[in-house]
């Protein structure tokens, strides 16, 4: 399933990160584990953020992606579920088949 992760990095753990060299090293770990399909970065509500697409093929995997930032940038996670154009067409094309 393609889903959004928003990654929020706590501004102090961040830093110190961004200092020791770590930040970087996290998010090419992170970003090599996910091959995500689009990647942003941006400051949001004062805190380092990252918006990653990526498909999830079991929730299991959740454990393994989370951990490494909340223990090493100290950071907030939402996972979301979300769609592209085809999704989005091929779900609206299946509620006119549904009567």
């Amino acid at each position: 399933m393609r889903m959004l992760l928003k990654v929020q990095m706590d501004t102090a753990v961040s830093n110190e990160a961004v200092e020791r060299g770590a930040l970087q090293e996290t998010m090419e770990s992170v970003l090599r584990e996910l091959r995500p399909e689009a990647a942003y970065f941006t400051p949001e509500d004062g805190c380092r953020t990252a918006y990653l697409f990526f498909d999830m093929a079991d929730p299991s995997q959740i454990p393994r992606i989370s951990e490494p930032l909340f223990r090493k940038l100290g950071a907030r996670l939402h996972y979301s579920p979300v769609m592209n154009r085809e999704d989005l067409a091929k779900g609206l094309a299946a509620l006119d088949s549904d009567g």
